[in-house]
């Protein structure tokens, strides 16, 4: 109903209404895989982004992590893996052809700051890059702007997010990150990351309403912006 066509899977989702106890991640069945695809023709959405997801302990269970998102087509793998993991990590995204973004969950966790996500991405190749989660660095009290500016040349994917004073979402434009500023900073980057919609705040039809005010927000804006 909003007419969005790209979609972020992240690990751990419910499957569907009909089968609520199966989850939708790297682990699926050959047959879920199968049902999942059909779904996504049917409907006309393609998957882009996956996360946050870890990869495990060994090269074989990441491998598995990057085999079923080329299978689906996933473009961006989301992660917060740690420092120890980037080689084999840069080694596979350049064999899958699949970016790694890390993402900022807020203060203290590892990587809230921009500058330990270029620590961990430094000697890498340009697949090692940011997941840039805007609504976590207000809330870890950084200025969004000026974080989003670090990421020139690594920005893979974006949690994009307006807040307020009480920092949960609002309707984009509406709130305290300068959302405009941030869609001003990609384009003066020339970066072309995938932005999704990740609204946290409400249910049911206001988080519907809401979601599609953002829609409409961007759509106004990228078309201002690209002129």
């Amino acid at each position: 109903s909003l007419d969005v066509r790209y979609v972020q899977f992240y690990p751990g989702q419910r499957f569907s209404r009909e089968k609520p106890d199966q989850k939708l991640d790297h682990n699926m069945s050959p047959e879920l895989i199968k049902e999942l695809k059909a779904k996504l023709k049917q409907v006309n959405v393609k998957p882009v982004c996956y996360g946050v997801v870890g990869f495990g302990n060994d090269e074989t269970s990441a491998r598995k992590v990057f085999s079923w998102a080329k299978e689906m087509g996933i473009i961006n793998i989301v992660t917060e893996a740690p420092e120890s993991q980037m080689e084999m990590l840069d080694r596979l995204a350049n064999e899958y052809k699949i970016n790694i973004a890390i993402h900022d969950h807020p203060k203290p966790s590892h990587y809230w700051h921009p500058d330990t996500v270029l620590k961990a991405a430094e000697g890498r190749s340009k697949r090692i890059g940011f997941c840039a989660d805007t609504g976590h660095w207000f809330r870890s009290g950084l200025v969004p702007v000026e974080a989003l500016k670090k990421a020139e040349g690594r920005l893979h994917d974006m949690h994009f997010k307006d807040l307020n004073e009480a920092k949960h979402d609002v309707p984009w434009g509406t709130g305290l990150c300068n959302a405009r500023g941030l869609l001003e900073e990609v384009k003066r980057q020339g970066a072309r990351p995938t932005i999704s919609i990740e609204y946290e705040h409400g249910s049911g039809a206001e988080l519907i309403a809401n979601v599609r005010k953002c829609v409409e927000w961007f759509s106004q804006q990228a078309t201002e912006l690209a002129k």
